[in-house]
């Protein structure tokens, strides 16, 4: 079921921004390759590892344990990447505001680009003897092995967990720290700029408008990263506890890092459902049926409004 739900929700978001051209800004192209990182993972991990848990061992032979590994390590630096940028463009739109230079179609399309290379670069070269892919204790699937004391191996563990984890998630905490920090400064000011001229606010409806939908697109990506975080972090902390502590890796320990990994594939499709302003909008004129309640007519509330309210002919 978090499979189908996966690549249906992944597809779905895609699908939406590839044909919507209201959705279709620098932002979300970021959005969009999360989404077909997202589907790639599980597209392509979940098929054999359903075999796999059937036959209770990996059957797959050792070098496609070597591309099962790339290919989830992969997706997952790339996830982890792309939210980089889109944490640093959330930060340059709301903190910098009008210092800050706008983020451009051909500069998130280069950001994104960079985002896959850089990953394939870290994920590819245990192929070229600088760490290992290996089956995981349950035997139903592969990846990094955090078990061996060979320096080579371990030496990319600790690097790898460093510049593919730790660095971009502080990252990310640094530009929503600042972030959150520069909106309540903004706002206190505002009110008691509003407080000292005698009137209920300074903003017009098109800059609260504007605002709004910053601070909601800050919150989606707030919220994104917080999903992440929960379901990558089990596996970082295995790698970390086979390097210093192998005696506290069981098999029931280790599933538990590859169960949250690939449930986080299905949380974006489901958040963005919920809380992107204009992607639920074009979400629902799409696909109707998705809608929980049904919306009251405008046409209809304005003609029972205007009958109700007008005085009666002498």
């Amino acid at each position: 079921f978090c499979a189908m739900f996966s690549l249906s929700g992944n597809l779905t978001v895609m699908y939406m921004f590839f044909t919507t051209k209201s959705l279709q800004t620098p932002a979300n192209i970021l959005v969009v390759n999360l989404a077909l990182s997202d589907f790639t993972l599980m597209f392509c991990m979940c098929p054999p590892l359903l075999v796999n848990c059937y036959n209770g061992t990996w059957v797959w032979g050792p070098t496609a344990c070597q591309i099962y590994g790339t290919i989830g390590s992969g997706t997952g630096c790339t996830s982890i990447f792309l939210m980089c940028c889109t944490s640093h463009d959330r930060y340059n739109v709301i903190v910098k505001g009008i210092g800050g230079k706008p983020l451009t179609k051909n500069g998130a399309i280069l950001q994104a680009f960079l985002c896959w290379a850089t990953s394939a670069a870290w994920t590819l070269t245990p192929f070229i003897g600088w760490g290992r892919y290996t089956p995981e204790g349950n035997m139903a699937a592969c990846g990094t092995d955090y078990l061996s004391t060979d320096f080579m191996n371990v030496s990319y563990l600790w690097a790898y967990t460093f510049w593919c984890f730790l660095f971009p998630l502080f990252y990310i905490i640094y530009c929503y720290w600042f972030l959150v920090a520069a909106v309540r400064e903004h706002e206190k000011q505002m009110r008691e700029q509003a407080k000292r001229m005698g009137i209920k606010s300074l903003r017009g409806d098109a800059d609260a408008q504007k605002k709004s939908n910053d601070c909601k697109l800050a919150r989606v990506a707030m919220v994104t990263v917080s999903l992440w975080f929960i379901a990558w972090t089990p596996y970082c902390i295995i790698n970390i506890a086979g390097l210093t502590d192998r005696s506290i890796v069981s098999p029931l320990f280790s599933i538990w890092g590859s169960i949250f990994a690939k449930a986080n594939t299905v949380y974006n499709p489901i958040v963005y459902a919920i809380s992107h302003p204009k992607y639920k909008a074009a979400l629902y004129k799409k696909m109707p049926w998705l809608q929980c309640t049904a919306e009251i007519n405008d046409d209809s509330k304005s003609t029972t409004t205007s009958t109700s309210t007008e005085e009666p002919k002498a």
